[in-house]
């Protein structure tokens, strides 16, 4: 039996982040786009159903870059609320500690819903803690995605160095490097998928330079060449970081990345603030990306990503919310409109655009993972779409629809599709009981900081 095909019909507005023309909206059959419809015009194709979108501006799913899940239990705690990123790190890793499958899983579906209801159709998931019992814990989020029906880059995260070694995590928070490698090989064999539609895949992620050894960095970089997988780590965060490797390694961020084999394509780096001109240079020739996350960086007040000379350097830029304890928010769209305000200040409102921001949450965070197919409004790409109405005050005399997105604040969408399928109807996620996850996630988080 063929698929259905949908017209979603005539939006009031569209960006494809491309230069084709879909004014006239989209035929989604199955899980992929079929034919775009130009202005004024009705699809070639015979359509089963027609969806109006005369009230809705129509996006492609936006791609978040960079989080950790398991924050969402801790935001806005009290000690940590007015500290950098070292002592903010150092009070809650204890904290952190505690977590436990029950706590992960429901720290994983709020993020992921919140995610969803901005309009982030695939998110990446930087997870490094595996406390006793908590081996497993990538399965456990692997759950929580096909649940939600999202699609996921879950990185197998790691910490190996602790702090009696020189490193800044407590010692019951880190792992031997040969159980970290083991694991990471059987996460790719078990869930990696490959290819154009992909729904769930596997990347390495040692946590930072301050937290694992060069040795587990150089054997995860060589397991990712061999298994054809991606790289992930926070880099060049702070100027704490930055001490910490010249102190330890005789090396700055970039020269460390290099000297550990991440310096290539297959690497996305979270943060990148605090790099010298050559140093951008450097990644740019390497084909390493960056994922800006504007709202952490501003909280920790750890600086500002150098974007644009990033991009002008061949850096991709994407977006990420980072971890719900330093944002604290899950929104991609409010993190779109955060970067767009605080590169103003660094490279003036003409440089930054909505459309060049929202460039950084589609095809920047797509590059960022090495996906070609989810990053845009275009013939024979995968059908995950966003839409956003704009008919609650804040955009009452709004005149450009895309602009308004940002500039007035959209927040939540309205309607979500992931590969051709309803995940988001009327604001509200199917399947899902919000008020019950609410409780039970609040439950969840004040055990979590029970007695410290």
């Amino acid at each position: 039996m063929s698929a259905q095909r949908l017209w979603i019909k005539n939006p009031r507005a569209v960006f494809t982040a491309n230069s084709h023309d879909a004014a006239g909206g989209v035929v989604v059959e199955g899980a992929v786009i079929r034919e775009l419809v130009p202005a004024g015009c009705e699809p070639t194709l015979s359509c089963d159903a027609v969806f109006d979108a005369s009230e809705r501006v129509l996006l492609p799913g936006l791609i978040n870059t960079h989080h950790h899940f398991y924050q969402t239990l801790t935001r806005a705690w009290a000690p940590v609320v007015n500290v950098p990123l070292f002592p903010w790190l150092k009070q809650l890793y204890p904290v952190w500690a505690r977590l436990d499958a029950e706590a992960l899983a429901l720290a994983s579906k709020v993020a992921m819903a919140e995610l969803l209801l901005s309009g982030c159709t695939t998110t990446t998931d930087h997870h490094y803690l595996f406390p006793q019992g908590m081996e497993e814990a990538i399965d456990v989020q692997v759950d929580v995605v096909g649940e939600l029906g999202m699609r996921a880059v879950l990185t197998r995260g790691s910490m190996s160095l602790g702090e009696d070694d020189g490193g800044l995590p407590p010692r019951h928070t880190v792992q031997q490097g040969e159980t970290i490698l083991r694991d990471s090989e059987r996460l790719i064999k078990r869930y990696h998928q490959r290819g154009e539609g992909a729904w769930m895949q596997i990347a390495l992620a040692p946590c930072s330079p301050f937290s694992v050894t060069s040795e587990i960095m150089r054997d995860s970089a060589q397991l990712a060449q061999r298994e054809d997988v991606r790289l992930h780590t926070h880099l060049a965060e702070t100027l704490d970081e930055e001490n910490f490797c010249l102190q330890r390694f005789g090396l700055r961020t970039v020269d460390y990345l290099e000297s550990v084999g991440w310096l290539n394509e297959r690497t996305w780096l979270a943060h990148g603030i605090h790099f010298d001109e050559s140093e951008i240079q450097r990644l740019g020739r390497a084909g390493v990306g960056v994922c800006h996350c504007p709202v952490s960086n501003m909280r920790l007040a750890s600086g500002m990503c150098p974007t644009v000379d990033l991009e002008n350097a061949g850096v991709a830029i994407g977006l990420g919310v980072d971890g719900s304890a330093s944002n604290d928010a899950s929104n991609i769209m409010y993190e779109a409109r955060q970067a767009l305000y605080l590169q103003r200040l660094r490279y003036g409102a003409q440089a930054i655009t909505p459309q060049r921001v929202l460039g950084w949450a589609t095809q920047g965070s797509a590059k960022l993972i090495g996906r070609s197919d989810i990053c845009e409004i275009a013939v024979g790409k995968q059908a995950d779409l966003a839409l956003f109405a704009q008919d609650e005050l804040r955009f009452s005399g709004s005149h450009d629809p895309i602009s308004a997105l940002l500039l007035c604040g959209a927040e939540r969408a309205e309607h979500v599709m992931i590969g051709g399928k309803w995940r988001v109807i009327d604001g509200n996620i199917v399947g899902l009981d919000v008020p019950e996850l609410i409780s039970r996630h609040r439950k969840a988080a004040k055990k979590l900081v029970a007695d410290i």
